[in-house]
C-alpha cells in the first residue's frame, strides 16, 4: 500500500538503552507515546522484536486504536543494531502487516526527525555513539561501528574506559582517585567480581557507570577529566566529518547529549543547533507520515 494510504504512522525509536514509539493520525495529530526497554537488533534480534512489539501494542491500547488497525498503519523504525539493508529486510520481515513498514538505522530517524525532513547532520551520543549526515539526498553515515570496535565518545566507552582506569588502579598500575575508588566500591572492591561482571556485561550495562565519571569530573577527579576530555574530542570529531560532507546544520541528540553539553563548550562555544523533533517523529516521516 503506498504510505499516503495509510490512516495513522507510528513511529519506532529503538536504541540501546530504551524503545520509544510515538503514533500519529495522518493529519500529524499526537495520539501516543509509549516506552519500552532496550531494542537493540544486533546484540539482541529476538528479544529486541519483542520489546518493539510490546511498545507498539502499548501505543495502540492507548490510542484507542484495536488490531485490525494495523493494516492502516505506517510503520517506521529507526533501530540500533541496523548497519545494512539485510538487516532492515530481516525487520520489516519480522513485523509485515502494515500497509507501509521502513525500517533504518537509529540515527537516521534521528536526523530526520532533528530537521524536520530537511538537510542536515546529527551526532547521537548516548549508549552508542554515531554521526549521520543528510545532504541533498544522500545518507551518510560516520562512525556508529558498535561497542566491540567503536562508539568513542558515548555512555558505554566512557564507563568502560573508567572501569578500565579502575581496575588498573586497585593493581597500582594507575593513581587512586575518588572515582576509581567509587568504580570499584559497586563491586566490593574486588577486581575478580568486576572480571566476572565484564563476561556477560552489555554497552548498556557500561554506560549506566558513565554517570559515576560526570559525578566526579565535576570535582576535578584525576582520572575521571581525562577521560570526559577524550569523549569530547570524539563528539567534536564525528561534527568536524559531518561537515566536510556538508552538512550545516548539525544537532546533538541521546541521552548523553545534556551532560555532556557544558564540557563541550568548554571546548567549543555553541556547536550545536536544538533538534527540531525526536528520533520517534523521524521514524514517522521515514513511514511518509507527517508532523504537526
Amino acid at each position: 500500500m503506498n504510505p499516503a494510504d495509510c490512516r495513522f504512522y507510528a513511529g519506532v525509536d529503538g536504541g540501546g538503552t530504551r524503545c520509544r514509539v510515538r503514533l500519529r493520525k495522518a493529519d500529524g495529530k499526537e495520539l501516543a507515546f509509549t516506552e519500552g526497554g532496550s531494542a537493540n537488533v544486533h546484540f539482541d534480534p529476538e528479544g529486541a522484536l519483542k520489546t518493539i512489539q510490546a511498545t507498539l501494542h502499548r501505543a495502540f491500547v492507548e490510542a484507542g486504536i484495536t488490531d485490525t488497525d494495523k493494516a492502516h498503519t505506517g510503520l517506521g523504525l529507526g533501530l540500533a543494531g541496523i548497519v545494512s539493508l539485510a538487516d532492515s529486510a530481516r525487520v520489516q520481515t519480522a513485523l509485515a502487516g502494515y500497509c507501509h513498514i521502513k525500517a533504518e538505522s537509529d540515527a537516521a530517524a534521528a536526523c530526520l526527525g532533528a530537521h524536520a525532513g530537511a538537510d542536515g547532520g546529527l551526532v547521537i551520543a548516548g549508549t552508542g555513539s554515531a554521526g549521520f549526515a543528510i545532504v541533498k539526498g544522500t545518507m551518510t553515515g560516520i562512525g556508529g561501528r558498535g561497542f566491540s570496535i567503536g562508539d568513542e565518545g558515548s555512555a558505554a566507552r566512557i564507563g568502560w574506559e573508567a572501569l578500565r582506569q579502575s581496575l588498573l588502579a586497585a593493581d597500582d598500575l594507575a593513581p587512586k582517585t575518588k572515582m576509581t575508588f567509587h568504580m570499584m566500591k559497586r563491586f566490593e572492591g574486588d577486581p575478580a567480581a568486576v572480571t566476572r561482571w565484564t563476561a556477560t556485561a552489555r554497552p548498556a550495562d557500561y554506560g549506566a557507570l558513565a554517570p559515576i565519571v560526570f559525578l566526579h569530573a565535576e570535582k576535578g577527579d584525576a582520572a575521571a577529566l581525562p577521560i570526559l576530555k577524550k569523549a569530547v574530542e570524539s563528539i567534536l570529531a564525528l561534527r568536524a566529518a559531518l561537515q566536510r560532507l556538508g552538512a550545516d546544520r548539525i544537532a546533538l541528540v541521546g541521552g548523553l547529549a545534556e551532560p555532556l553539553k557544558p564540557w563541550i563548550e568548554l571546548a567549543a562555544k555553541d556547536p550545536f543547533v536544538q533538534p527540531l523533533h525526536d528520533a520517534a517523529d523521524g521514524a514517522i516521516l521515514l513511514a511518509g507520515g507527517k508532523l504537526l
